[in-house]
């Protein structure tokens, strides 16, 4: 299962892909923007490029994974719900690396950091600028579905659950902020964030969404839904989190240490606190928050966390909560089709068995 898995990963990202690229084209040709502005036209431009620097497309292969639970009849709505989908996606990165400061993002420059380069002398306008192509992108993320050739009441219920999703977001965003003023969070906490932050985003609404265009209501399944994508979006932040320590950079695209730099207390830093010496826990401390923290500095915290299991406790935990996700889409068989379900039962494990090796 694990190569099918692969293969159709490669499929949906070489498809979409394609189809993101091809958006992108018909876009520019048909932006609304004053004739006059150089402005506009080269934000739409840094939001294409973000936008296609993505990677595996994971929320894409979930939505047509979720459809597939009901039938594998071609779905013209998936297209219009992938694009948006990858749209809130764009949304999502704009802000965070404004709310971060973060200079790199896939590989790449963030958009705040292009438009800080692009306008030196006017820091403020470049943050403005920033903020807005983060808000250019979510309203393409709604708008591509509202021109959508779907039904008006699928086309209308896929506009309520990205709206209801990007709220929820925007709440994670904010509950992570405040996670970051508490000096040690408890475990529901994170939990939480994970949640909000991302997993009803990335993974709640996207397979609402496949579910809709498949024509199956995904009110009905709200509870089983909402558990399978909790747990996952738990594992994946834990994974971030880890990576973000322990990982590759050049593989990332950006360095690692970024969140010790940032001051965020999450999976990582939480697990460390609790383990760590007094002397060390001083150590983290003087670390967390300070931007201009060097690579040695980095690699210490590391060493501290390797040495204390935190590196071993994260593999651990990321690997439960995979089972615990896998174990919860292996109710959905008496319901949904075999295979579909299975991609949803194997997923989680193989994801992050990828990161942790």
């Amino acid at each position: 299962m694990t190569g099918q898995i692969r293969s159709r990963l490669a499929g949906y990202e070489h498809r979409f892909g394609a189809m993101f690229a091809e958006y992108f084209r018909g876009l520019h040709a048909t932006l609304d923007a004053p004739a006059f502005s150089r402005f506009a036209p080269e934000c739409l431009e840094l939001v294409r490029d973000l936008s296609l620097r993505g990677g595996k497309r994971m929320r894409v292969a979930l939505l047509h994974e979720a459809a597939r639970l009901v039938t594998t009849e071609p779905l013209e709505a998936l297209d219009d719900a992938a694009l948006s989908v990858e749209l809130l996606q764009t949304h999502g990165l704009i802000h965070d690396d404004i709310i971060d400061d973060s200079p790199t993002r896939r590989g790449g420059p963030s958009t705040y950091y292009a438009y800080r380069e692009r306008f030196p002398d006017h820091q403020q306008a470049a943050l403005g600028l920033a903020v807005l192509a983060g808000d250019l992108a979510f309203a393409l993320c709604l708008r591509v579905l509202l021109d959508s050739t779907a039904p008006p009441a699928v086309r209308q219920a896929m506009v309520e659950i990205q709206v209801r999703a990007a709220s929820a977001t925007f709440m994670g965003q904010i509950s992570d902020i405040e996670r970051d003023f508490t000096p040690l969070p408890a475990d529901d906490v994170l939990h939480d964030v994970a949640e909000y932050k991302s997993a009803r985003y990335s993974a709640l609404a996207t397979m609402q969404l496949g579910l809709l265009a498949a024509g199956e209501d995904p009110a009905r399944f709200e509870k089983e839904l909402r558990r399978y994508a909790r747990l996952v979006g738990i594992a994946e932040q834990m994974c971030d989190d880890y990576e973000d320590l322990f990982g590759d950079a050049k593989a990332m695209g950006k360095p690692t240490g970024g969140d010790i730099r940032e001051g965020r207390r999450n999976y990582v830093v939480s697990a460390l606190l609790t383990a760590a010496s007094a002397s060390e826990r001083a150590t983290v401390e003087r670390a967390l928050g300070d931007a201009a923290g060097s690579e040695e500095t980095v690699a210490a915290i590391r060493d501290i966390a390797v040495r204390r299991g935190v590196q071993q406790k994260l593999r651990t935990d990321v690997q439960r909560y995979a089972r615990l996700a896998s174990a919860e889409a292996a109710t959905w068989r008496p319901r949904w089709r075999d295979e579909a379900v299975t991609f949803f039962e194997v997923m989680p494990v193989w994801s992050a068995q990828r990161i942790m090796g």
